[in-house]
């Protein structure tokens, strides 16, 4: 089951959704939604279920304020929760938004909803600021080495992720960035 918006938006009550996060998780959806109908406008050929990539933008953080299990990690939580929610689709989608997947075959994105919530994810903090000026906030966070090397790791690949998709895009991929 995928659940609508409104379910979504009732979910973040739930689960105490930090006001910035809702913020984050809107302008993912916006962007991420915005990619898709360009896409599909272009590329007909090309399925892309906008219902069930909504609702896994809105929900992709939804386990910020939620207590982990042991040994989960984001996004762990928020998949076990949308699992325990019977939103087996969206949690699959989830499952894969986080930096480290890309790095994991896996846990790759493989699927135009995963690979779009995961671009758009790091696209946005609360506004689109694109992948490189992302990536600049995250290295001024002061991380650890582990969190440092995925972000070096990661970087190529998702730019090259971030390709694949503006380019199927078009010229206009690039104006994703001053929306």
């Amino acid at each position: 089951m995928i659940p609508n918006r409104q379910q979504c938006l009732l979910l973040f009550d739930k689960y105490h959704l930090p006001s910035l996060k809702r913020v984050h998780v809107e302008a993912v959806t916006n962007l991420a939604l915005a990619l898709a109908k360009k896409i599909i406008e272009k590329h007909p050929e090309i399925k892309i279920n906008l219902k069930l990539l909504e609702a896994a933008c809105l929900l992709h953080d939804i386990d910020k304020n939620i207590p982990p299990k042991q040994g989960e990690r984001h996004p762990d939580t928020a998949t076990r929760v949308l699992q325990e929610l019977g939103f087996n689709e969206v949690a699959e989608v989830v499952k894969k938004h986080s930096l480290h997947c890309i790095l994991d075959q896996g846990l790759a994105p493989k699927t135009w909803e995963e690979k779009l919530l995961y671009l758009a994810d790091k696209m946005v903090k609360y506004e689109v600021i694109g992948v490189e000026h992302r990536f600049k906030l995250w290295y001024k966070e002061n991380l650890p080495q582990e969190a440092v090397e995925i972000l070096n790791k990661s970087f190529p690949l998702v730019k090259q992720l971030e390709k694949e998709i503006f380019e199927l895009v078009g010229e206009l991929g690039e104006n994703f960035i001053s929306q």
